[in-house]
Order: structure tokens, then C-alpha cells, then sequence
């Protein structure tokens, strides 16, 4: 499980280890990986490996690949590591956009294929690879990220239909707003979303579970989100790049 240090992929962790699931755990932060997986054997006496990674370098990259290749017992591969970037594009630092690219999309895609043939292999399996609400529409001031989840949705959609008939379930997670660190990383000012847009890690994480059960395709976890995802589907998409243009710019003047 990539990103798995804090927001979604720690409830993830938490969820998985609760039903009894041995644990792979990747992110950045070492120290914060240690703690989630000392707490997780000792509450629930499962075993979690620990992988530091930055799956923005091509080294770390291959070296979780290799791992996630090699281990002929996986069943599940969730791929949570992503962050996103705010502002007008031109005046965006392009290395933290291509990190971005990399982190979002090449991460995931490499991991994935690393996954696949032992799955695949042995009839039977699953990939959740955690996208967004924004892979719906496009997101001025926002248009990297937008563009990288609209990918993952499209490639896990695809990989789902590949996959009808050989026991491998490929599943893209949609969640909105979510209360967890990502906001405040990428520079988003949260303020004015009202209270009933959020949802907790926990409930997305709930929602996920059930939808994987079902054997869908995609996730929008949240009635909120699910109808919001419906009416822009069915708005003129002029008129949603405009609506959207204009509440990224309110946000971004209250930076």
C-alpha cells in the first residue's frame, strides 16, 4: 500500500489490519511508517513491513516494483501516494508539476504492472488505485492534478474490463473533500467548504470496501459527491470549465 503513512491510506492500513490482512506499508516518511506499524501489530497481531520510499525517484520506483513482483502471496495492491499542486499552470514550479506526473500517474501505473502478472497468475486479486472527484471535469488552477486523476480513472477502468472473467478486480476510488492533510499541502484554502462537503478517511475507506464488494468499476464514495459527479456529467462541459474556473480563483484569492 503506497501512501500509506497518513489521511486515506492509514485508514486503509487500519481497516485492512482489523480483518487480519500482513501489510506492506510505503511512504516518505520512515519514522511515521515505524509508528503506524508498531501500532497495528500490537492491536491486531499482524504482521507489517515497512518500505520508505519516494516513488517520484525511478530508483525507489523499481525497487517497490521488484518487491511487489516478488512477493508471490499478494492479494491486494492499493495505490494512495499522491499529492496535488494549485495556481496558474505557467506560473507553477515545473519540476513539482513533473513530480506530480510522476507520483500520480508513472507510480502508479508502474506499480500496478508489477502487480498484474502474479495476480493474474493466480486467479484471484485486487488493485484500488485512489483517485478523485476531479477526475471528472477539468479544474483550472488545478489542471495537473485534474489531469493526472482523469489517467488513473481511464486506466482503471480499462484494466477493469481487461480483466471480466480472471478472478482480478480493478477498482478507481473517487473521493471529494476528505479531512486530511492533503488540502494543506497543496496550498488549498478550505475555509469556506461547508462541513457536509467532508468526509472522514474512515468513511471513504468504508465506501470503498462496500463498492469493491459490489464489483464496481468506480467508486464515488458520498451521496454528496456521488450526485455532484452526476450533474456535471450531464452539464454543458463549457459551462463546468467556467463554474469551476471561477471557484478555483475564489479560493485561490483567499490564500
Amino acid at each position: 500500500m503506497t501512501g500509506a503513512s497518513t489521511g486515506i491510506g492509514a485508514a486503509f492500513a487500519r481497516r485492512l489490519a482489523g480483518d487480519h490482512f500482513d501489510l506492506a506499508l510505503v511512504a516518505r516518511s520512515r519514522d511515521r511508517l515505524v509508528e503506524l506499524a508498531s501500532g497495528l501489530e500490537k492491536d491486531h497481531g499482524v504482521t507489517c513491513a515497512v518500505l520508505p520510499a519516494d516513488l517520484t525517484a525511478a530508483k525507489d520506483r523499481e525497487r517497490i516494483a521488484a518487491a511487489i513482483a516478488g512477493d508471490k502471496g499478494s492479494e491486494l495492491l492499493i495505490n494512495n501516494a499522491g499529492f496535488g499542486t494549485v495556481g496558474p499552470f505557467a506560473q507553477l514550479d515545473f519540476e513539482r508539476e513533473e513530480d506530480e506526473i510522476r507520483l500520480n500517474v508513472i507510480a502508479l501505473t508502474r506499480l500496478t504492472r508489477a502487480a498484474l502478472p502474479g495476480l493474474i497468475e493466480r486467479g484471484r486479486g485486487s488493485i484500488i488505485n485512489v483517485s478523485s472527484m476531479a477526475a471528472f471535469q477539468p479544474a483550472p488552477l488545478n489542471a495537473t492534478y485534474a489531469a493526472t486523476k482523469a489517467f488513473v480513472n481511464s486506466f482503471s477502468e480499462s484494466l477493469s474490463e481487461e480483466l471480466r472473467g480472471s478472478g482480478v478486480q480493478v477498482m478507481a476510488l473517487c473521493p471529494g473533500f476528505t479531512r486530511t492533510e492533503f488540502q494543506e499541502r497543496a496550498g488549498i484554502d478550505a475555509s469556506g467548504i461547508p462541513s457536509l462537503a467532508w468526509m472522514s478517511a474512515e468513511a471513504v475507506v468504508d465506501a470503498a470496501v462496500a463498492a469493491y464488494a459490489r464489483g464496481d468499476a468506480v467508486c464515488v464514495p458520498g451521496f454528496g459527491n456521488w450526485a455532484m459527479s452526476s450533474v456535471t456529467a450531464a452539464m454543458p462541459r463549457a459551462l463546468v470549465r467556467r463554474l469551476l474556473g471561477a471557484a478555483s480563483a475564489r479560493v485561490l484569492r483567499h490564500r
